[in-house]
C-alpha cells in the first residue's frame, strides 16, 4: 500500500513538474484562465433565457423557461414559465396525474442537485485550473485548431472533465464531464456546448445532464441574451 501510495505522489509530481517546465503549455494555461476570468465578467452584463426540459425514463415531465442573469458571480435564475406534463381525462388520467406529482415531488431535489453540479463544471471558478495544475491533475493535448484541457479531480475525488478550447480565442468550444454527487456510485454524465456573442463574451448554449442512478435527464437551452441597460 506504501509503494502503491508513493508511487502515485511521484506520478502527480512529476505531472506538475512537466506544465512547470514547460513555457508554451505554462502560457496557454494562463490565457484561457484570464479567458475565464474576463468572460465572468462579461456574462455578468447579459441576461437571457434559459429553457429546461426533465425526462424520467425517456418520458418528458416538466419544462420550464428561466431569466437569468449572473449575481456576484453566481447565476440567479427567475422563473417566468412552467410546462408540466398533463395526464389524460377521467378518473385514471387523475390517478396518473397524481402519481406523476409524486414522482416529480422525489425527483426534484435530485434534479436541483444535477443541475447546482453541472454549473461548477460549465462555469468553473478559474482559480481551480491553477489549483488543478499545481496538484499534477491538469495536461494539455493539441488538437487541430483546438487545446484539449484534461483535467482529473476537478470538483470532486476522482471525476474527470475535458474541456476542448479554441487555439485562436481560448475560451471553451464544449466541455464533457464525468462526475457524480456525493456517492461515487451515484454517476453523473454532462456534456455542454458553447458560442460567442458579437461581442466575443462566451456562454453555455446547451448542456445535457444524465443522473444515472435514477435515469433522469436534463436539457437547458439558453438564448435571447440582452444586454443589461
Amino acid at each position: 500500500m506504501r509503494i502503491r501510495s508513493f508511487t502515485v505522489a511521484v506520478l502527480a509530481f512529476a505531472a506538475a513538474v512537466a506544465v512547470a517546465q514547460n513555457p508554451q503549455m505554462e502560457e496557454k494555461l494562463m490565457a484561457i484562465k484570464q479567458k475565464m476570468t474576463m468572460n465572468k465578467q462579461h456574462l455578468a452584463q447579459y441576461t437571457w433565457t434559459e429553457t429546461e426540459t426533465i425526462a424520467i425514463k425517456g418520458e418528458v415531465k416538466d419544462t420550464k423557461t428561466y431569466q437569468v442573469r449572473m449575481m456576484n458571480g453566481q447565476q440567479q435564475k427567475t422563473l417566468v414559465n412552467n410546462q408540466q406534463a398533463q395526464s389524460g381525462g377521467g378518473r385514471e388520467g387523475r390517478i396518473k396525474e397524481r402519481v406523476v406529482e409524486k414522482k416529480k415531488e422525489e425527483y426534484q431535489d435530485y434534479g436541483q442537485q444535477l443541475g447546482a453540479l453541472a454549473k461548477q463544471y460549465t462555469t468553473p471558478d478559474p482559480g481551480r485550473l491553477m489549483q488543478a495544475k499545481q496538484q499534477g491533475n491538469l495536461s494539455l493535448v493539441p488538437g487541430a485548431g483546438t487545446i484539449g484541457l484534461v483535467i482529473k479531480s476537478f470538483v470532486k475525488p476522482g471525476d474527470q472533465v475535458t474541456f476542448t478550447i479554441s487555439e485562436q480565442t481560448k475560451a471553451p468550444v464544449s466541455v464533457e464531464i464525468n462526475s457524480y454527487l456525493s456517492d461515487p456510485k451515484d454517476k453523473v454524465m454532462i456534456s455542454a456546448q458553447f458560442a460567442e456573442l458579437p461581442d466575443g463574451t462566451n456562454h453555455v448554449t446547451t448542456t445535457t445532464i444524465n443522473g444515472e442512478q435514477k435515469q433522469l435527464v436534463i436539457n437547458e437551452q439558453n438564448s435571447n441574451y440582452q444586454k443589461i441597460m
